[in-house]
């Protein structure tokens, strides 16, 4: 059994969604940092001072009252919360990981893609079934008169 399970292992595509997952939790970790020292703190700081990890809605008070000066601390007070900045921040690591996905399948695509077929340059005697070129009026093999393509 332990054998079978190292072949089933060994396999290329196994090892192939391994190494992807393994890059692709790498890969969320950068756009992540990306989004939130990158992208926010600029967007944050043109919409006045905002930080959008900060943003939430109270919907229900926690042990003492509010207002609470963070969500740490509505969080840490038991308020019920809803956190709008945290999912605007998901929706943007959500889109630059699309974005990137979407650009390394366009790239995957145009290397697979194949060559457009070059046009005939023979047609077919219809006496001797032989090839000849496309302006040949006259079959090389049987000399039979062939009408122009």
């Amino acid at each position: 059994m332990l054998k079978e399970f190292r072949e089933f292992i060994m396999r290329g595509n196994v090892l192939d969604l391994a190494v992807g997952i393994i890059i692709g939790a790498a890969f969320g970790g950068i756009v992540k940092s990306l989004v939130d020292d990158v992208i926010m703190p600029p967007i944050g700081l043109a919409l006045g001072q905002v930080d959008f990890k900060q943003l939430y809605v109270l919907l229900k008070e926690g042990a003492t009252p509010a207002p609470y000066p963070s969500m740490a601390a509505a969080k840490g007070a038991g308020a019920v919360t809803l956190n709008y900045g945290l999912f605007i921040n998901n929706i943007i690591n959500f889109l630059i990981v699309g974005f990137a996905i979407f650009l390394v399948v366009r790239v995957a695509n145009r290397l697979q893609r194949q060559p457009a077929a070059a046009p005939p340059s023979t047609k077919e005697c219809p006496y001797c079934k032989s090839n000849i070129p496309l302006g040949a009026i006259r079959c090389p093999q049987c000399t039979s008169e062939v009408r122009a393509a």
